[in-house]
Formats: C-alpha cells, sequence, structure tokens
C-alpha cells in the first residue's frame, strides 16, 4: 500500500450507516441527498434515497441556511456553522425533544440522572450527546434513565436546571 492514511472500516449495521451520515454532515458542507449519498458511496456505504431520507430524519438533520446563504443539511453544532450562539442552538434541539420525554431530573455531585418513560432514555442520551454543551463529557442510558457525567459538581447543577428549565417548557400548541 503506497498511502500511509489510515482507512476508517465500518461495519455494515444501521448504527454504522448512521455515524457515518452524521459524521458526513459535520465533515462537509452537504447541500442534497444526492451528494450525500456519493459522500457514503466513496466510504463503500450504499444506500437508497428512501434509506438516507429516513436516516436524516432520526440524526435530527435539518436543512439550515448558512451564514453564506447556502443552504446545507445541519446536525448538532457544526463548527463555524452558526458560531453566533452554541448554547442557544443546543436549547433549541433539545426543546423539540425533552418537553415529552423527561419526567424527572435531579444532580448529585458531578453527575445528572434524568428519567424518562420507558424505551425512551436511549433517545434522549442520543440528543444531549450532539449538543456542544460545555462541562458535559458524555451519557450512559439504560431503558428509562439517562446519567449525564459533567465535568465538576457546579456544571452538573447548572446543567440540571437547565435541562429541568427546556423539559418542563410547553411544546407549541399546548
Amino acid at each position: 500500500m503506497t498511502d500511509d492514511t489510515p482507512s476508517l472500516h465500518r461495519p455494515t449495521s444501521r448504527a454504522a450507516r448512521l455515524s457515518a451520515v452524521e459524521e458526513a454532515l459535520l465533515k462537509y458542507i452537504v447541500t442534497s441527498q444526492s451528494q450525500l449519498s456519493q459522500i457514503l458511496a466513496d466510504e463503500d456505504i450504499e444506500v437508497t434515497q428512501a434509506t438516507l431520507s429516513r436516516d436524516l430524519d432520526e440524526i435530527g438533520a435539518v436543512k439550515t441556511r448558512l451564514a453564506d446563504g447556502t443552504v446545507a443539511y445541519t446536525v448538532g453544532g457544526r463548527p463555524g456553522q452558526d458560531a453566533a450562539a452554541p448554547a442557544g442552538k443546543a436549547d433549541q434541539q433539545m426543546a423539540r425533544v425533552l418537553p415529552g420525554l423527561v419526567t424527572s431530573v435531579a444532580s448529585a455531585r458531578n453527575l445528572i440522572v434524568v428519567h424518562t418513560p420507558s424505551g425512551a432514555a436511549q433517545y434522549v442520551a442520543s440528543v444531549i450527546d450532539r449538543q456542544p454543551v460545555d462541562g458535559v463529557l458524555g451519557t450512559i442510558a439504560g431503558d428509562d434513565t439517562v446519567m449525564i457525567v459533567c465535568s465538576d459538581d457546579e456544571t452538573a447543577g447548572s446543567r440540571a436546571r437547565r435541562l429541568l428549565d427546556i423539559a418542563s417548557k410547553n411544546q407549541p400548541g399546548e
């Protein structure tokens, strides 16, 4: 092999495909599903348009007007995409999901425990993980409980209050 660049090999699982879609959206400015399909094909991931549409919906990708006027798919917080208010964008993303799925929030030391209805914890954890929130190191999810690990006790307390505030907001039309 003459190229010293390490290559990433992915299993052919659904989770690996979703990860590849999300990585592509974070790495490239993707303006169409056909462009995204080609990026995935270059990584030896063949996907139909219908599957790609479902994948985009599942990871929460939305078409967004970027600062330069380009309309592109975005997910999470792409660096430089909307640098004016990353916390506001995170709050918006979480405000679409948390009010219907979070039943309680508590903090203890540097941990936050979030309770959800049965079966919703992994989805809630993935929404939280996608947001660029300072001081949040990651999540662990079971069936109805999410544990969020924060960098320190103070951060856990403030993030728990913020999550509770977001989860307490009424959805439009309620």
